[in-house]
């Protein structure tokens, strides 16, 4: 199986820390590796590292090489600029294709999710790479989901396929539901958290493409196959700014899908950075030095300058202290933060 990691976004949910020049992917939020490191550790373990692949913008290469020495230059592939997920993922799966061929699967994985149960995260996946394989379908990994959480959009199953065990036609996809729905979805059983995980050969997708995609996408995908090296960058300017799920995945009428066994967490806020995180017999997290935390609970701290921060007689907040700016928020409200980042760009 051949894996390629897709290391792009911004993370803005996560400013001060996360920025446009280092963005969450290449944090250290859980032990002393980068979220990205972390991943390449997983992936090593369902292949080797000549068949692994990193798809990242131009701009932030260079740290992805920095931070993983074992992997290949010629395994970084270079977006010459952001313009969603369809274009990435695709181009980056023709440049694998070229490679290793048509036949053999690739699992697409997130560069910034944060998985405990390395074993589970394995064999899934490999799993889904024999079941793609068999069924020359596109099968996703769902979450199986422990909350009502409208965070998160949703897979609802249908039919298992034949006689194989934890397999399952995707019957529909759900958007991020409110709170009710979200609790009538969990209490049912059928429903997955759509993680944007998913495994096939290229031959399937190239199939898939070109029966269910706009017809744009496949143009280009023959476009970059004729492709001088020279060229490449001006074709890939030429695409639409989409991402896979609109684009491809939620067209294609003959998607399977497996459950996770392993433990998942979209890092995508700093309510999510404190779950993941350490924390004292108050429900406390200090990250950095200097920090101080009198008479408070569920509370995260993270210090990267000289000066001291304190927190005194709060609960349930995150306070963030960096070079690009200085952030207090109730945890409740973490994934507002990127309204903060628009307000400053503006």
């Amino acid at each position: 199986m051949i894996v390629l990691i897709v290391a792009g976004g911004s993370g803005t949910r996560l400013w001060p820390l996360s920025v446009p020049d280092y963005p969450k992917h290449l944090l250290t939020i859980v032990g002393d590796k980068s979220l990205l490191q972390n991943t390449f550790e997983r992936a090593k373990k369902i292949t080797s590292p000549d068949k692994i692949y990193v798809s990242t913008e131009v701009s932030h290469a260079h740290h992805v090489l920095d931070q993983l020495p074992e992997l290949k230059k010629e395994n970084v592939i270079v977006e010459p600029a952001r313009r969603g997920t369809m274009p990435c993922i695709t181009n980056a799966l023709q440049i694998i294709a070229g490679i290793h061929g048509n036949d053999e699967p690739i699992a697409s994985i997130w560069a910034d999710q944060h998985v405990r149960a390395v074993e589970g995260f394995v064999e899934t996946f490999r799993y889904a790479g024999i079941m793609s394989e068999k069924h020359q379908r596109i099968v996703l990994v769902g979450i199986e989901p422990d909350e009502a959480s409208t965070k998160f959009g949703y897979i609802k199953q249908a039919a298992q396929v034949d006689s194989e065990l934890f397999l399952h036609d995707v019957d529909s996809f759900e958007e991020k539901p409110d709170r009710s729905t979200a609790q009538k979805y969990l209490d049912s059983g059928n429903y997955l958290w759509n993680a944007g995980y998913f495994v096939a050969p290229y031959k399937v997708f190239r199939d898939r493409i070109e029966k269910y995609a706009d017809g744009h996408w496949s143009e280009q995908l023959v476009k970059l196959a004729k492709a001088t090296e020279e060229s490449k960058k001006t074709i890939y300017l030429e695409y639409k700014d989409e991402s896979i799920d609109t684009a491809l995945i939620e067209k294609t009428p003959d998607l399977l899908v497996v459950p996770a066994s392993f433990d998942w967490i979209d890092v995508g806020s700093f309510d999510d950075v404190h779950t993941v995180s350490h924390k004292d017999d108050d429900e406390n997290s200090v990250v950095g030095k200097d920090a101080i935390i009198l008479e408070s609970e569920n509370v995260y701290v993270r210090n990267e300058q000289d000066k001291p921060v304190a927190v005194v007689g709060l609960r349930n907040v995150a306070v963030i202290n960096t070079d690009h700016g200085v952030l207090v928020v109730r945890k409740d409200h973490s994934q507002k933060v990127k309204d903060v980042v628009a307000k400053i760009k503006e």
